[in-house]
């Protein structure tokens, strides 16, 4: 993936609350839901880790597997993006530093969605990424580093401990690579998308193959495939297009990826159980795969209708 050196990059997309310390200490009450103040993850990469700790729980007896509330609560929160803004102005910048990499990134999936429902009649509200370290303050309570990238329909916005990226490869044995990042933040993005749409209140309390939480989690990978058909069009501000190039070496690392996030391969490969789909949250390895090409190869998120599907794949 390439960027467009000559494009300008938009940081107040972001707030960068990395040196400003974190929120509350909470913890997590079950899966995460699609409704109301509930954090939605990510399957798709997101509350991955905690989509792990809820598998040993279940596993071993010691969850419920219902929806449930972060634990701690709203608190305002500080941040600071004078370091951004000064490291990450140009597409140039995002072809030579992670942060600003992602920064590019996220104006390129707003700004396609902004068109994209402007085109279907739906207005599109900005949805700013907060950057942190350790833990930080949400609306839907407190948000920690373990439970990797998610999105927060309350307060709309995506949230993020960049170190992350590192988990992703370590402890989950997927690539790191650009467009696997843009992967998981498009994802993230997919969910505000479904909470503007009212999508997001199909979603009951419900695990298992064919739950409310899966169509959810698979249509969020189909609308990040949707995105990533369009990304070398999709224009900045001021009409600059800010991705000038995805190769298929990038849609192969973020199908892999798509692949070691799946509910059964975490089952087997990460919790150490057997297949058990009627645990299952975010979607099989197979389906977020397909989900996610079936959005690259439309271009059209009508073709992410996996609420009114019988073949989920």
């Amino acid at each position: 993936m390439k960027f467009n050196p000559n494009a300008r990059l938009d940081t107040s997309q972001v707030q960068d609350r990395r040196s400003s310390g974190g929120g509350r200490s909470g913890g997590i009450g079950g899966l995460p839901g699609g409704k109301g103040g509930l954090a939605v993850g990510g399957g798709g990469l997101g509350l991955i880790v905690v989509v792990v700790v809820v598998l040993f729980n279940m596993f071993s007896g010691g969850g419920s597997g219902t929806s449930g509330l972060l634990g701690g609560g709203s608190e305002s929160a500080t941040f600071d993006n004078a370091q951004l803004e000064s490291e990450c102005q140009t597409g140039a910048d995002a072809n030579n530093n992670d942060n600003c990499t992602v920064v590019a990134v996220i104006n390129s999936v707003q700004s396609y969605w902004a068109e994209a429902l402007a085109e279907s009649g739906t207005s599109y509200s900005q949805a700013d990424t907060v950057f942190f370290n350790g833990s930080t303050s949400t609306a839907c309570g407190t948000g920690s580093t373990g439970m990797g990238p998610f999105y927060c329909p309350a307060d709309q916005m995506v949230y993020i401990d960049l170190s992350f990226w590192n988990e992703l490869k370590t402890t989950f044995g997927a690539n790191d690579a650009p467009f696997t990042q843009a992967y998981v933040l498009a994802h993230e993005y997919g969910h505000h998308v479904q909470n503007l749409l009212g999508t997001s209140d199909r979603v009951g309390t419900a695990t298992g193959a064919g739950s409310g939480s899966v169509r959810l989690e698979l249509q969020a990978d189909c609308y990040a495939g949707v995105w990533a058909n369009h990304a070398t069009t999709v224009p900045n501000a001021s009409g600059q297009v800010l991705i000038t190039e995805v190769t298929n070496t990038d849609l192969q690392n973020a199908v892999e990826t798509a692949a070691t996030i799946g509910d059964d391969y975490i089952q087997t490969n990460i919790a150490g159980q057997q297949v058990d789909s009627s645990q299952f949250s975010h979607g099989s390895s197979a389906q977020r795969q397909k989900w996610l090409l079936a959005g690259y190869q439309s271009g059209n998120p009508l073709s992410c209708n996996t609420f009114d599907t019988g073949d989920l794949g």
